[in-house]
């Protein structure tokens, strides 16, 4: 998650999902930043069935590649033989392309991300370092919040020490 001095509008006060990290970067979805799209708008197969995650509005993912769409879901039943056991407890990234009716898993619950965050080889690494990360555990209920305005605070507030009080910084130092 973003801290507090981090003024990238990009990134300012998110909370960001790595979903992928290795040797040749990082891959994440920033989980707090909804758009005035409606789903529905742009996939309409699944923006029926009520399996959309409230709001069911689309998310801004992160900078790069603003035309890529990805799903984000919390799924029923075990997942397949030899499958990863998802991202976090039940929730794993689906493939949008086919329908919900064509997952391997049933998709109990959706959210729909446009781009994604991205980093290079060791860049997110040194970008903690820095300060402007912070690598926090996620919980369930983080993924597919209902009220994303809050889980900046939210996630902040539950962290041990001194990261809890920083739930309570300022939108603006200088107005304080």
């Amino acid at each position: 998650m973003a801290a507090p001095q981090l003024t990238d509008p990009n990134f300012h006060r998110t909370v960001v999902l790595v979903v992928e990290h290795d040797e040749n970067g990082s891959v994440g979805l920033v989980l707090n930043r909804p758009a005035a799209t409606e789903v529905s708008a742009i996939l309409p197969q699944w923006g029926i069935g009520g399996i959309l995650a409230d709001p069911p509005v689309v998310f801004v993912g992160g900078p790069v590649a603003p035309d890529v769409a990805i799903g984000l879901a919390r799924l029923l039943g075990a997942a397949p033989p030899g499958a990863d056991a998802g991202l976090v407890g039940e929730h794993d990234l689906v493939d949008l392309a086919a329908g919900p009716d064509e997952q391997q898993r049933s998709v109990r619950q959706l959210r729909v991300f446009v781009g994604y965050a991205g980093w290079g080889p060791g860049q997110l690494q040194a970008e903690c370092r820095s300060g402007a990360w912070f690598v926090v555990p996620a919980q369930a209920g983080d993924l597919l919040s209902p009220e994303p305005q809050e889980l900046w605070r939210r996630v902040l507030r539950r962290q041990p020490g001194r990261l809890a009080m920083l739930a309570s910084f300022p939108a603006d130092p200088a107005v304080n």
